[in-house]
């Protein structure tokens, strides 16, 4: 049974890829913007270089494919803010581009990474679908557009979609290098090697880190349900940013002062997920702590 996985050499897509190709054959697209071929190292996948803006290629690629994971997207909100045209361009014409396909090649299911981003710097905790989006950042604003775009194709054509919010993931895979690099591969890939972390703001700001097997878990029981709609997937604990440095210190055995630098714009303050409403409707939970997930990405990145 084919399935297909935009962006999936990129670090969650791999990561799912990986899952995926145990239980079907899986199709990997991207156009290597920021995924890496050497993430498909070793998997039983056929990978297709290409973006999501090529409509032909995605016809062809979606052909008798069952579900479609689209994990492809420019992201970082510090991207966003410098370049919003081409967030827009990837992210939301380039998700449209993915449902037409879909729902042209009759695919039961598309499942597509949102983000908690959409939430924006509303003070209520923890954050449920149900609440009002205040997306403060372009990156946000084309995560929540696609949310839109998915539950007009389920209304109007058919198509089944579920919109996944991903809270702070993080795991093995991860691209430390980018100067769009997220706080976990960032901090600990500086540990290692004896340097301070560097933290943007007083540290106080609090995140849900998700380990990135629980979300390809999550994609996997959504896929494989009844369920169609927005869910948050998330650990559904905080911490904050001063204590998270610590935390790594602790597991390397390196012990330095982190650097501040300068709050970044589009940057929420506080992030906790309800998970209940996926938990309900396709059975989801973390299986990870955050201790757990840190000790196998640091293992990864110590490699």
């Amino acid at each position: 049974m084919k399935v297909v996985v935009t962006g999936g050499a990129g670090f969650i897509g791999s990561n799912l890829a990986e899952e995926l190709s145990n239980r079907y054959e899986v199709t990997v697209l991207d156009d290597l913007a920021t995924g890496r071929e050497s993430n498909l190292s070793g998997l039983d996948v056929e990978f297709e270089q290409g973006s999501i803006l090529d409509t032909e290629l995605l016809a062809r690629t979606f052909r008798d494919a069952r579900f479609v994971f689209h994990e492809a997207a420019l992201p970082s909100v510090q991207r966003s803010v410098e370049d919003p045209a081409r967030s827009n361009m990837v992210n939301v014409n380039g998700t449209l581009n993915v449902l037409l396909a879909a729902r042209d090649a009759g695919v039961k299911k598309v499942l597509f990474a949102s983000s908690s981003s959409v939430y924006g710097d509303t003070p209520i905790l923890p954050k449920v679908e149900s609440m009002t989006p205040a997306p403060m950042s372009p990156y946000a604003v084309t995560k929540l557009t696609d949310e839109h775009y998915c539950r007009v194709f389920t209304a109007l054509y058919g198509l089944p979609t579920v919109a996944l919010r991903y809270f702070n993931v993080f795991g093995p895979k991860q691209d430390p290098a980018s100067q769009y690099a997220a706080v976990i591969p960032n901090f600990i890939t500086r540990i290692l090697a004896g340097k301070p972390p560097v933290i943007h703001g007083d540290g106080r700001q609090t995140r849900d880190f998700t380990f990135v097997r629980d979300v390809v878990s999550a994609n996997i029981l959504a896929a494989e349900s009844d369920a169609v709609g927005v869910f948050n997937v998330a650990c559904q604990k905080r911490i904050d940013l001063l204590e998270l440095a610590g935390t790594i210190m602790d597991l390397v055995g390196t012990r330095v002062d982190p650097i501040h630098e300068a709050s970044r714009p589009g940057d929420v303050r506080d992030s906790l997920a309800d998970i209940s409403r996926a938990r309900d409707a396709f059975g989801y939970a973390p299986h990870y702590t955050l201790t757990d997930g840190l000790k196998e990405t640091i293992q990864w990145f110590a490699k």
